[in-house]
């Protein structure tokens, strides 16, 4: 979370206006990623995981096949909000659709970044490779173009609705609530 702080006093250059911003983000587009439990993370991760089987089911089996939870690959991408993952200047254009349209852009952006580079990530063959290709796709020519980018984020995942999102939520919420 500091990072997010960081961020948004360097790009608002106001505490005022950066607390706020900080404000909404925790309570309302990321409620309990930064909760002692991290319970909004966990769960976002794992509908993140219910979308891909939806939307890219060749890397879900992939990832079910060797057993690497999303969590071990894209809980840097979800807490950091993109932060030293992608691009500063991408990173600044999702994070205004983020505050705009709510957290449905990071499953947006997540989306788009496996999607686009499935052919790549599908040739890993054991678990650390899997890992390193996760790693991968979040460089190159694709996100250096944040305008490109952005466009892509719109329209490589498809149709997602936050009603599906919602739902996702419920169901992996109750599935993480029983395990512990």
């Amino acid at each position: 979370m500091n990072f997010i702080a960081g961020y948004l006093l360097i790009v608002t250059k106001d505490e005022e206006k950066s607390f706020w911003l900080l404000d909404s983000l925790i309570k309302k587009i990321v409620p309990d990623f930064y909760s002692p439990t991290m319970i909004g993370l966990k769960t976002d991760q794992e509908v993140l995981g219910h979308l891909v089987r939806l939307k890219v089911p060749a890397v879900a089996e992939l990832m079910e096949q060797h057993s690497v939870m999303w969590t071990l690959v894209v809980s840097r991408w979800f807490i950091c909000l993109f932060i030293d993952i992608l691009p500063v200047e991408t990173v600044l254009r999702i994070w205004d659709c983020l505050f705009y349209e709510g957290s449905k852009i990071t499953f947006r952006v997540a989306l788009t970044l496996i999607k686009y580079h499935q052919a790549s990530i599908l040739e890993a063959n054991n678990f650390p490779a899997i890992c390193e290709k996760f790693k991968q796709i979040t460089r190159g020519p694709m996100v250096q173009d944040c305008h490109g980018f952005m466009k892509k984020i719109f329209t490589e995942p498809g149709r997602l609705p936050l009603t599906v999102i919602t739902k996702l939520r419920e169901i992996s919420g109750a599935q993480l609530d029983d395990q512990s």
